[in-house]
């Protein structure tokens, strides 16, 4: 799949998700297979940028692959300001984000919120296009509710003023996450734009994105959730759309190095404190599977430090590998 003058590996890409996709997690997901990570929404709002929360957003040292990052605003002039800057600061790619359903994105008119202003969203989108000269890609649902679905309006609207790539979530900004995704609407989009299009929803295994990208023809599958605790699914849905075989997940002893490795990064990129509180949240999808009592994940809760959360791992995991 080509975005812009990139030629992506294979056509599974790491879903932007707020609180989740920060540099760590991106270099995880990129090594486990995502041929794209995309940044955590950044806030077109210039007054929020020297933030501790959005300096980190912003940062992409050392990072491998494609650098793209998502943009949230309303006004035009802010979105393509907030694109210049990201830009300035390294990012390869831009995303408009008209997807995320959070009230308090909403209420800015941010987020899903544009879906029911598709004149606003042109000129957004024209005018990020003209700010920066790197592809410029756009993130959105099915519409606002069950009676409005408006996505394949605002994806002619959008490809016409030089959108380069799409992806769309297969709910309404009503749904939330709620319900199962639908994939009619990625498929009419599909057939009414001439710029790859990106289907994401409920894609949690390699069957389900082989069958999700031949009902809709999309070019590409974002995986977001369905990745949380498990980063191989990146590389088992590229490997499974290559060849038709099932690649098997790392075994248990490997899944506790790749966890080892993201706490450790973890630790690294927040500092000691807030490592420490973010590792939790992480973990907790990493032994989902093997602590469905959740009594592990009460008593992690309770341990302070990157040494003590590594050695209750170690141990927890060598004993469900007896």
């Amino acid at each position: 799949m080509q975005i812009g003058d990139f030629k992506l590996e294979h056509p599974v890409i790491c879903a932007p998700m707020a609180g989740v996709t920060d540099r760590p997690f991106r270099q995880m997901a990129r090594k486990w297979g995502a041929s794209l990570a995309v940044s955590e929404m950044l806030s077109a709002n210039p007054r929020v940028w020297d933030t501790d929360k959005s300096q980190q957003r912003m940062d992409h040292s050392g990072e491998s692959g494609i650098r793209a990052v998502q943009i949230a605003g309303s006004e035009p002039e802010l979105m393509a300001s907030a694109a210049r800057h990201n830009v300035a600061n390294g990012a390869q790619l831009v995303d408009i984000n008209l997807g995320c359903p959070a009230k308090k994105v909403n209420k800015k008119l941010a987020g899903s919120a544009l879906m029911k202003e598709p004149e606003l969203v042109e000129q957004i989108a024209a005018a990020v296009v003209a700010a920066v000269d790197v592809p410029v890609t756009l993130k959105m649902r099915t519409g606002w509710d069950q009676d409005n679905k408006n996505a394949v309006d605002i994806a002619k609207r959008v490809a016409r003023v030089g959108i380069q790539a799409l992806t769309v979530h297969g709910r309404t900004r009503a749904c939330g996450y709620r319900g199962e995704a639908e994939y009619d609407t990625i498929r009419a989009v599909k057939q009414a734009v001439d710029i790859p299009v990106i289907a994401n929803g409920d894609i949690d295994s390699p069957q389900k994105a082989k069958q999700v990208m031949a009902y809709t023809a999309a070019d590409g599958v974002m995986i977001g959730r369905g990745a949380q605790g498990r980063p191989w699914l990146f590389q088992q849905v590229a490997h499974y759309l290559a060849t038709g075989e099932e690649l098997a997940a790392p075994p248990l002893m490997e899944q506790l190095q790749v966890l080892q490795s993201h706490v450790h990064a973890l630790h690294e990129f927040y500092g000691p404190v807030k490592g420490m509180r973010i590792a939790r949240k992480h973990v907790g999808w990493f032994v989902e599977p093997y602590d469905q009592q959740r009594q592990f994940r009460a008593a992690f809760n309770q341990v302070e430090g990157e040494a003590e959360q590594l050695d209750m791992l170690v141990k927890f995991y060598h004993s469900i590998n007896q």
